[in-house]
């Protein structure tokens, strides 16, 4: 009968043995079953913290990535648009500007010292210029000396 009390006694310590916690919040200070805790750190497990974190964060930065250099390559190309057409504008001003001149006309910004005979004063826009047979003269100063420069008005 001793025998069988020791297997007895046995088979009811070894669960508690192998699945009972000492715990200083339980009841009774003892307890099925421990904290659980999760140990992060150990990438190469399918479904660890730090794996699961590591593949968003990546899929996350490709996505961001992409969207980022799909939207700069079209503000490029956007901006180059326009670049493109202020400078066939300018060009076309600068024709028109061109082909205004009377003939054997001075290029504009051309500085002469004094006004060829026939000039009248035309003052434009509170600027006062002078109109020698459709060239346009503005009066500056270069140096001490009053010059004439040929303008656009």
């Amino acid at each position: 009968m001793k025998l069988a009390m020791k297997y007895l006694v046995l088979g009811a310590a070894l669960p508690l043995m192998l699945f009972g916690d000492l715990s200083s919040t339980s009841p009774l200070g003892l307890s099925l079953s421990g904290e659980a805790h999760a140990i992060i750190g150990r990438p190469l497990t399918p479904f660890s913290y730090a794996g699961v974190a590591r593949r968003t964060t990546a899929r996350f930065v490709a996505a961001d990535a992409t969207a980022v250099t799909a939207t700069a390559v079209a503000a490029t190309e956007a901006q180059q648009q326009a670049i493109a057409q202020q400078q066939a504008t300018v060009a076309a001003q600068q024709q028109a500007q061109f082909a205004a001149q009377p003939a054997g006309a001075p290029a504009i910004g051309t500085i002469v010292s004094s006004l060829p005979a026939g000039c009248v004063s035309a003052p434009k826009g509170g600027v006062e210029y002078f109109n020698c047979s459709g060239v346009y003269y503005r009066t500056a100063f270069q140096g001490n000396n009053l010059v004439y420069v040929v303008q656009q008005p």
